[in-house]
């Protein structure tokens, strides 16, 4: 039996993030070696990870950052089964890792974010080992990024809830408060798309015959029931879309409209919005 060290032991957690019994067992069964003891490793979260698949991991922890010059901003959801364990320090410190990697290496995917190393391990080796280790199903379920002229990332309390967005201009006074009241907006009324153009065409099919079923119910004559749906469709873009959706501070008036207060050139070029259980 090889002698095992508590020195090689606390190496092979700063490498893995796995327990230190785990650790230890682990370089013992490898008499030592450790890549053989990361397989060992990565094995046993594995196991863990296929046996609770069917598991739902709908907590977790939601973060959003800007590089300096805030021309990039990412959002990452790293999703686990209790909020017990969404509260734990040791995930909460994985998941911001994750986020200052997405801002450092600016990956161009979840895929791409996933191959990327964090102290010696890829990101989806240290996500398997965290599950080992709490035996929780965890998954990196969402990463999504936006590169403009200037961007935001806004943080909700408690980390469940986080949006990003671009702006097509910087020299705009007041604009990081034009920014930030926008991307509470995109958080509060959780829009499908930036404008009306954005919406996919299967969701506007499915509004139409929503809106004519709706009025077919109510009585209304087959002949209307077109011109109704397409003013249901409006509606649905009216309270669905960024730019069209009345601004949660001033009802008087757009977000594009607010945009166009601050400079009349200004305009979103793009968002994301992450959220629990969403």
């Amino acid at each position: 039996m090889a002698n095992i060290t508590a020195s090689e032991v606390n190496k092979l957690r700063q490498m893995t993030g796995a327990g230190m019994m785990d650790c230890k067992n682990a370089l013992v069964e490898s008499e030592g070696d450790f890549e053989k003891a990361i397989d060992t490793l990565r094995k046993k979260g594995q196991k863990l990870a296929l046996k609770r698949a069917d598991r739902d991991a709908n907590q977790g922890f939601v973060v959003a950052k800007t590089t300096e010059d805030k021309k990039f901003a990412s959002v990452i959801m790293l999703n686990c089964e209790t909020d017990f364990v969404a509260k734990n320090q040791e995930f909460i410190d994985y998941a911001n890792k994750i986020i200052d990697l997405t801002i450092s290496a600016k990956p161009a995917s979840l895929e791409a974010l996933l191959a990327l190393s964090i102290d010696g391990a890829t990101v989806a080796d240290g996500v398997t080992y965290l599950t080992g280790k709490t035996g929780e199903k965890m998954q990196l379920s969402h990463y999504e990024f936006v590169e403009a002229p200037l961007t935001y990332a806004y943080n909700h309390f408690g980390n469940r809830l986080a949006a990003i967005l671009g702006l097509n201009k910087t020299d705009v006074d007041g604009i990081e408060d034009v920014a930030k009241h926008v991307a509470m907006q995109i958080a509060a009324m959780a829009p499908v798309a930036l404008d009306k153009d954005g919406v996919d065409a299967e969701t506007i099919a499915r509004e139409i015959e929503v809106g004519k079923d709706q009025a077919r119910e109510e009585g209304k004559a087959e002949e209307m029931l077109e011109k109704i749906a397409m003013g249901k469709l409006n509606k649905f873009y009216k309270e669905n879309t960024l730019l069209n959706q009345e601004y949660i501070n001033d009802s008087k008036v757009t977000i594009r409209e607010y945009l166009q207060k601050a400079d009349k050139d200004l305009t979103v070029t793009a968002f994301k919005r992450l959220q629990l259980g969403a």
